[in-house]
């Protein structure tokens, strides 16, 4: 709201000084008219000189003061000639009236200004007459009269100026009684000036009363000089107030700070009463209405004139105004209705053909000024430089938006997360943490690759609103990466900042439809906290990423950083380049884990697995590798490398007259690799081995992706005559009623929920439906994680087929698997064969491993 001044008061108050000024005039005439004999003298001579002070009291010069008018005129020249030629009554009668004249119909002040002005002349004129009637008398125009004159003259100004710096200390204080006083100077100094060309007037007239003429002349050319002087005057104030204001403009740095100082000196360099700037809303600018004000020190967020008078001014893209100098539009003074605006002037502010906004200025300051069509130019100079300033400021401001967020999303980037980590770990709070939680959206690759990178944005764009409609105020949510959005905050510690991880992440979990294809919206969340896993905010950013790339290991999952996950990203890091030696050194090796027969563990096959015994850094994972090995764009080689020795070993097992059967792994981007398929009839040509007898499988996140881009690869692998296999069922969110779309042949029960099945209701209820829907489906099912006689009684009693575990063997070199098998195998022992030919007496019988 705007500010009430209250140091300002009503010019009623003019009237405590007004009062006395009156009291001293009636008290020195009475005394006048006591002391002097004369009367009015001759009234020919009164009336010559009271339409010459009338004349002269018309302002050549004007300097405005706070809210007042201080003019340089004239008058003391008749003043002079009435000091010398008039008795003192008639003096101070004729300046009296040329007061009430020039206030009334000249200046049309109001009445408290109106009274203070007569007063003050008739206050000054009497007092100065009275004083010169205990001076010598003015009989000739010797020095001592000059001096006498001189004198009067004195007196009369400095009255006059003792009761203006008298009345701006009671209506505005003392600083605005400061800057009247600032002027005496240039008064004194004009008063000395013309009360010297007085006294050679007076001289010439005494002389002879033909010098009139000469006179007449002198004066009238002295006018022209001081029009030409105020003309000059007010150009010069002008070009060095547009500078100063085009320098500060410049210089003034973001929008607001620009806007105050805008204003501020449009206002002084206008010498109005107020001055506005109008910006509707644009976009992410929300509406702008500002003014100042004179001997107010801030802005205020009202403006004096209605808004419909700015709007007609951005509708017309034309200049309007409003003031008894500038065409008063009776329809516009009309919109005004009893607003206190005499006079206005509002110029559309222009950023090309657009009009952005308006500056105003309104009520010129003093009752007696007003502004004129000679305003209108400058004022319009001075928005043109405003609009150019204000669409640069605007434009700079967009930049550093632009810079510091995210163009898809709106919402702060990298750049501008980290200054905020960086500023939060400044200001340490005992008690409190700062949190920093990256989510990362699962499967986007995937929607890019299938629907476009148009569905990709916005899935992003519905997850940035999510998040941001679910995360707590004081938490600032950004986009850190491709698919990746961090939200960071304060609290109480790491476990509530995992609690918090959860809880958005199931928040902003749904569904999301895109035509008729609908998605999972889920994410994999690192969470990580400062001080406890680091000290500065790239640590802590390079930690959380690194949480965040564990979390998408386990789908869904929600991470703490930990050193261990340090030491192994950076192990990952050095494997790169030995995972590529080690492709071309034959350094990798093929295990095999049997698939047997739960009901009478006969042999159906093999799982290949790779395997990697690093030089320095002993066996490798194979989650690791693998996870390079993607990374690193080497995942083709390493996936044909276990596809080859797979179906070696099994051309060599078959040449022995005991097909073998054999699963090799799948990643979720080898589905979408168009030159797979072919691949694989080649290397099932080249090896002679049946297609039948090669078992691919696929993690249930990689075929169940939500998109239908594997689809025909799988299709193309079916009519091979390959069989399909989906793994780690059970761990996505997909459903067995959604396999029956895609052309598998087998489903492999999640090794979690297999070994929890002795201990856990749940698991033993999960496994038990896949068992049996799947049996409905006509689909195989393979039960991992098979360690305990209790856990493989459970899966023959639910119905379950096949298993592998540990039970009946770890992976094993091929060398190993053949004695393995030797050594247990019966002595009717029969051929291996594929899962679909599997009945009873074909397979040798095996031993349980211990």
């Amino acid at each position: 709201m705007a500010r009430r001044d209250t140091r300002r008061r009503s010019t009623d108050y003019a009237w405590l000084i007004t009062g006395p000024l009156a009291f001293v005039a009636v008290l020195s005439c009475t005394a006048i008219g006591m002391i002097s004999d004369e009367a009015f003298g001759e009234w020919g001579l009164t009336l010559v000189i009271f339409l010459a002070m009338v004349g002269a009291s018309i302002p050549v010069l004007n300097f405005i003061v706070r809210r007042q008018s201080v003019g340089v005129t004239l008058t003391e020249i008749p003043l002079v000639l009435a000091l010398f030629f008039l008795p003192p009554l008639a003096v101070v009668l004729a300046y009296t009236l040329a007061s009430v004249v020039v206030s009334s119909v000249v200046h049309r002040l109001p009445p408290a200004k109106f009274w203070f002005n007569v007063a003050k002349a008739a206050a000054a004129t009497s007092l100065a007459s009275l004083i010169l009637l205990a001076l010598p008398p003015l009989d000739n125009i010797r020095p001592g009269a000059w001096a006498s004159l001189f004198l009067a003259v004195t007196i009369i100004t400095m009255v006059s100026l003792t009761s203006v710096v008298g009345v701006h200390v009671l209506l505005q204080g003392w600083q605005a009684g400061r800057e009247a006083l600032r002027t005496t100077p240039s008064v004194l100094l004009t008063m000395a000036i013309n009360a010297a060309a007085g006294l050679l007037v007076l001289i010439a007239l005494r002389a002879t009363w033909w010098s009139v003429l000469l006179l007449a002349v002198l004066f009238s050319a002295l006018a022209l000089v001081y029009r030409s002087y105020a003309q000059f005057f007010r150009q010069h104030r002008t070009l060095t107030g547009m500078y100063d204001l085009s320098r500060l403009i410049t210089t003034s740095g973001p929008e607001s700070a620009l806007v105050d100082v805008l204003l501020d000196r449009v206002r002084a360099l206008m010498q109005a009463e107020y001055a506005t700037l109008w910006l509707p809303p644009e976009r992410r600018h929300p509406e702008v209405l500002l003014t100042a004000r004179v001997d107010d020190p801030g802005l205020l967020d009202v403006a004096p004139t209605p808004a419909a008078f700015r709007e007609r001014a951005q509708e017309s893209g034309k200049t309007l105004t409003v003031g008894r100098a500038l065409g008063d539009e009776s329809e516009l003074r009309r919109s005004m209705g009893g607003n206190i605006v005499k006079d206005a002037i509002v110029v559309p502010l222009r950023s090309g053909q657009a009009v952005i906004g308006t500056l105003e200025v309104a009520n010129r300051l003093s009752d007696v000024g007003h502004f004129t069509p000679s305003d209108i130019p400058v004022f319009e100079t001075i928005a043109a430089h405003a609009a150019v300033a204000l669409e640069n400021s605007r434009l700079v401001d967009r930049l550093r938006h632009d810079a510091d967020h995210d163009t898809l999303t709106k919402l702060p980037n990298r750049r501008r997360l980290t200054a905020a980590v960086v500023e939060a770990v400044k200001i340490g709070v005992p008690g409190e943490v700062v949190a920093l939680l990256l989510f990362d959206v699962d499967r986007l690759r995937q929607v890019n690759e299938s629907l476009g990178h148009a569905a990709g944005d916005k899935v992003l764009v519905e997850v940035a609103e999510r998040l941001r409609a679910c995360v707590p105020s004081s938490a600032l949510v950004g986009r850190a990466g491709g698919d990746e959005f961090l939200v960071t905050l304060r609290l109480e510690s790491a476990e509530a900042a995992l609690e918090l991880a959860g809880r958005l992440r199931e928040q902003i979990r749904d569904e999301m439809v895109f035509n008729a294809l609908t998605l999972d919206v889920d994410t994999a969340v690192g969470v990580a906290v400062h001080p406890d896993h680091g000290s500065d905010a790239v640590a802590l950013l390079q930690r959380v990423d690194l949480a965040a790339t564990a979390a998408k290991s386990v789908p869904g999952s929600v991470q703490l950083y930990s050193p261990a996950l340090e030491s192994r990203s950076l192990r990952r890091l050095g494997l790169a380049g030995d995972l590529r030696r080690a492709l071309d050194g034959g350094a990798l090796e093929v295990y095999f884990q049997p698939k047997v027969t739960l009901r009478d563990r006969r042999l159906v096959g093999v799982e290949g697995l790779a395997r990697w015994e690093h030089a320095a850094h002993g066996t490798v994972a194979p989650e690791d590798f693998v996870a390079v090995a993607e990374h690193t764009g080497q995942l083709g080689r390493l996936t044909e490398f276990v596809l080859r020795e797979s179906l070696r070993r099994s051309r060599d097992w078959n040449h022995g007259e005991q097909p073998l059967a054999v699963s090799v792994n799948l990643a979720a981007r080898t589905l979408i690799d168009p030159h797979f398929p072919a691949l694989v009839r080649e290397l099932l040509d080249e090896y002679g081995v049946p297609p039948l007898l090669l078992t691919l499988e696929i993690t249930e996140s990689g075929v169940l992706d939500g998109t239908e881009r594997p689809i025909p690869t799988l299709r193309r692998l079916r009519d091979l005559g390959v069989r399909l296999s989906v793994d780690d069922f059970g761990t996505g969110n997909s459903s067995l009623a959604q396999l029956r779309r895609l052309p598998v042949n087998e489903v492999k029960v999640d090794r979690s929920f297999v070994q929890g099945m002795a201990t856990d209701p749940g698991d033993l209820a999960i496994v038990n439906a896949v068992v049996t829907l799947s049996q409905q489906f006509g689909l195989a099912v393979v039960a991992e994680g098979v360690e305990s006689e209790l856990t493989l009684e459970l899966l023959q009693d639910i119905g379950c087929e096949i298993g592998q575990g540990f039970l009946f063997s770890r992976p094993l070199p091929y060398e190993r698997l053949e004695a393995w098998f030797g050594a247990r195998a019966e002595s009717e022992a029969a051929p291996a064969v594929a899962p679909e030919e599997i009945s009873a007496g074909e397979l040798p019988r095996l031993r349980v491993v211990p």
